[in-house]
């Protein structure tokens, strides 16, 4: 079904994603356990952050990562903290998705932990004890599935339990339960001396052809510091216009 909507828009594109594999860009065909977001490195998404940072200096470049870093991590870590639900963030929400659409579902007890869930004109089977179903959305997503859910609310059951661990509170206060502490100013470092007398030399670098681009740094600065250069008159000393508009100077 879904390969003939993505023929009928580019059939170049079905062939493509056919002669990748499905192993390759399809979560239940996957050999490995993949997460929500197919990335291919996470320091593009890191990169995107910091297009106008990379135009500083080194020192200024670093303390703009430092600073991101630390903000990112005191955020997720509050956010986990004042998260009072089973699960975090868009999780808790595909649970309460799934609770909300399991309420007309037919559940049928094969066994103690195995279960027959009509839903419309198809069924399913739900393994509680080994945490699947035959839709495979409970073991891939490891959330209960509407299924899933239609299960444990016939038995009573909490879905926290049946859920990831990795999706709770307590496992986010936990990833971000180290701090990045702030650097004193440079003035103040004790550096050894051995590091002192160590020589650190330019990288190897070849110009490129063609002519080079034209940037503006002190544009960057101002984005990142939030500086704005204001005129100042030659004749008062005063910022905001120039010799020409000076009231001063023209009388």
């Amino acid at each position: 079904m879904l390969m003939e909507k993505v023929k009928a828009v580019d059939a170049r594109v079905k062939n493509y994603l056919e002669l990748t594999g499905y192993d390759k860009w399809v979560r239940s065909y996957a050999f490995v356990h993949r997460g929500w977001t197919l990335t291919s490195n996470i320091a593009e998404s890191i990169n995107a952050a910091l297009v106008s940072a990379r135009e500083l200096p080194i020192y200024d470049f670093l303390e703009e990562v430092r600073l991101m870093f630390g903000r990112w991590n005191c955020e997720n870590r509050q956010q986990a903290l004042y998260t009072f639900t089973d699960l975090i963030g868009k999780f808790q929400e595909i649970l309460q998705q799934n609770e909300a659409e399991c309420t007309r579902m037919k559940v049928i007890p094969a066994s103690k932990y195995i279960y027959t869930v009509h839903d419309k004109e198809k069924h399913f089977i739900v393994y509680l004890n080994e945490k699947k179903c035959s839709c495979n959305a409970f073991q891939l997503d490891e959330i209960p599935c509407v299924h899933a859910c239609a299960v444990l609310n016939n038995k009573n059951f909490k879905k926290g339990p049946y859920c990831s661990d990795l999706y709770k509170p307590k496992t986010v206060l936990r990833t971000y339960d180290l701090p990045i502490y702030p650097l004193p100013y440079k003035d103040d470092w004790v550096i050894p001396k051995k590091i002192m007398d160590e020589i650190v030399l330019p990288p190897k670098y070849k110009r490129p052809p063609g002519r080079p681009p034209k940037k503006d740094r002190r544009k960057f600065e101002r984005d990142i510091f939030g500086k704005k250069s204001k005129n100042c008159c030659s004749s008062c000393g005063l910022k905001g216009h120039n010799r020409r508009s000076c009231r001063k100077y023209n009388k």
